[in-house]
């Protein structure tokens, strides 16, 4: 071998000893690249709950109108700015906590219609009353939400279509069930009497609130009876 031959084997070794080299940064950096992702999007949600948290909070206890992001981020111990990087204006955090707590009435429902399957109109009549009343202990900030004005008609329009769907699915499956066109009647009355429930409940001072509730519970029931029989 003469001594141009071995010196282009020796640049050749070293080239490659280069790439491998590289290489293997480059696989390493990428593994803690994913490594250290995991935790900043993990970190990220504990945030953006614990903001959402302080806004129930603060609307349960002042209401919309009085609640401010700063008091809101306070509660959350976390910094104006970054309360604004999640949630830009109070209304776009106000429409973000609704909409988790109407996936959360939606699952209740979806929940009561695997467990009531089969049971009389007035006795689901008590179900949707009791599941109600836990959801609404559970979910404070729904009573003074409700009846703000969303930003997004057509997305609050379609929630509401959800959820007549998903009563009268209930009632469709009732014993004696009711028929698809009176079901969606039903569905459409039930969910004037939850939001009037709601309203009571949101009456703090309401000294007959709980009569009043009851007396609306009596009143679904036999309004479900009397459809099942008509």
């Amino acid at each position: 071998m003469d001594s141009q031959t071995a010196s282009k084997k020796k640049r050749a070794t070293k080239t490659a000893r280069k790439k491998g080299a590289t290489n293997a940064g480059g696989s390493s950096a990428a593994l803690m690249s994913v490594t250290v992702k995991a935790p900043q999007r993990s970190r990220r949600k504990e945030r953006v709950a614990a903001l959402l948290e302080a806004a129930v909070e603060a609307f349960a206890e002042k209401g919309f109108d009085a609640a401010t992001m700063t008091e809101i981020a306070a509660k959350a111990g976390a910094s104006i700015g970054s309360l604004y990087q999640f949630f830009p204006t109070k209304d776009l955090l106000a429409t973000a906590l609704h909409a988790a707590n109407g996936q959360a009435l939606s699952q209740m429902l979806d929940e009561l219609a695997q467990q009531s399957a089969g049971l009389s109109p007035a006795m689901l009549a008590d179900r949707l009353f009791d599941g109600l009343s836990r959801f609404l202990a559970e979910h404070p900030a729904f009573v003074v939400l409700v009846d703000r004005k969303d930003p997004d008609p057509a997305a609050k329009q379609a929630k509401r279509q959800r959820f007549r769907q998903q009563i009268a699915g209930l009632l469709m499956h009732a014993t004696p069930p009711l028929p698809p066109e009176r079901a969606e009647v039903m569905a459409v009355l039930i969910l004037h009497f939850i939001k009037t429930a709601v309203t009571i409940s949101g009456e703090a001072d309401l000294a007959v609130g709980q009569q009043a509730l009851d007396e609306l519970r009596a009143m679904l029931r036999h309004h479900l009876q009397s459809a099942s029989i008509a």
